[in-house]
């Protein structure tokens, strides 16, 4: 008699379905066809007053469900789109529905500074648990505290490795390259710059930009970066203001090169153009969401594969901690 492994089993009971919604199809499309599994035909349509309806097409009842959508602009369209498409699957008896979001808006409003504030990202994980979810599979998040505001679990899977291959790969830095130095653009991000800084062991140095809003007459950095090549490091970019003051800072104080690396590109308002007018070598980012344009220079790494690891792993019930172990022996070996 032919023994059944208990992964057979769990696939026949249990198979995987896979749904991809409107705010990043092409990396949707890219995860499924990694994980080997055709997206579900998943119908979405707007009414004339902006109500959305959607209809899935096939049966998800017993399935472990894991739906992929970006929340990037429009930001409350695509949430809203994905609510929708959860409580489906929770009304349609699916076994488990997981929420794979590359990026998660609202992340930036992670705590109370000032009277009357609300804390987004907490209101945006309620409303996610509301519809019945078992699981949140996101990339860099802005603040990592973020994952204590949900009752269920939260892989959070890092970009960093991929970005800094990719620097490795094309000679831009190499391991102890004395003439690399990574900036962070402010003081919170000093801990990723850090984190980024381990895969070349080069220095940090940070921009120490002062009052709530960016004043280009001041360049003061902590940190030596004369005549060195610089890679500033941030999980997103958003209008360009913040990068384009930190540029100009680092080569106010003597640095010869600088090169950006960043997870979330959302290149809102006039990014594009000021993004354009900075003289900088490359601009490193992921594909986790998705335009029409992007600037010059801008070189896209796509998640896909990060993703898609991170789905199997959930599937077949292994340790995500797997994948970050492999990232880092792939990257400082």
């Amino acid at each position: 008699m032919t023994s059944i492994t208990k992964e057979e089993i769990h696939k026949l009971l249990n198979p995987m379905k896979v749904i991809g919604l409107g705010g990043n199809p092409q990396l949707n499309e890219k995860v499924a066809s990694t994980l080997g599994v055709p997206l579900i035909e998943t119908t979405v349509h707007h009414f004339s007053d902006g109500e959305i309806q959607v209809n899935v097409a096939e049966s998800v009842r017993g399935c472990d469900v894991f739906v992929i959508q970006s929340i990037q602009d429009p930001v409350n369209e695509n949430f809203m789109e994905l609510e929708i498409v959860l409580d489906a699957l929770h009304r349609a008896s699916a076994h488990t529905v997981n929420c794979v979001i590359p990026y998660l808006a609202y992340s930036r409003s992670d705590t109370k500074t000032r009277s009357r504030e609300p804390i987004t990202a907490k209101l945006i994980a309620n409303l996610l648990q509301l519809t019945g979810i078992d699981r949140v599979l996101t990339i860099d998040l802005h603040a990592s505290q973020i994952q204590g505001f949900y009752n269920v679990p939260v892989d959070h899977l890092h970009a960093i490795p991929l970005l800094a291959q990719y620097f490795l790969d094309n000679g831009i830095a190499a391991k102890d390259d004395d003439d690399v130095v990574v900036v962070s653009p402010d003081h919170s991000g000093t801990k990723l710059a850090r984190v980024f800084g381990q895969y070349f062991n080069a220095p940090i140095a940070i921009v120490d930009q002062r009052g709530a809003r960016y004043d280009d007459s001041v360049h003061d950095m902590i940190g030596d970066v004369k005549g060195k090549k610089c890679i500033i490091v941030d999980d997103l970019i958003d209008t360009g203001t913040r990068l384009a003051s930190s540029t100009r800072s680092v080569f106010a104080a003597g640095a010869t090169k600088v090169y950006v690396a960043a997870t979330h590109a959302l290149l809102s308002q006039d990014a594009i153009k000021i993004l354009n007018g900075l003289p900088l070598e490359q601009i490193v980012v992921t594909d986790t969401i998705k335009h029409e344009k992007y600037p010059d220079r801008m070189v896209r790494i796509s998640v896909d594969r990060l993703l898609a690891k991170g789905i199997d792993h959930i599937y077949n019930d292994r340790s995500i901690h797997d994948i970050f172990d492999e990232q880092n022996r792939f990257t400082k070996d």
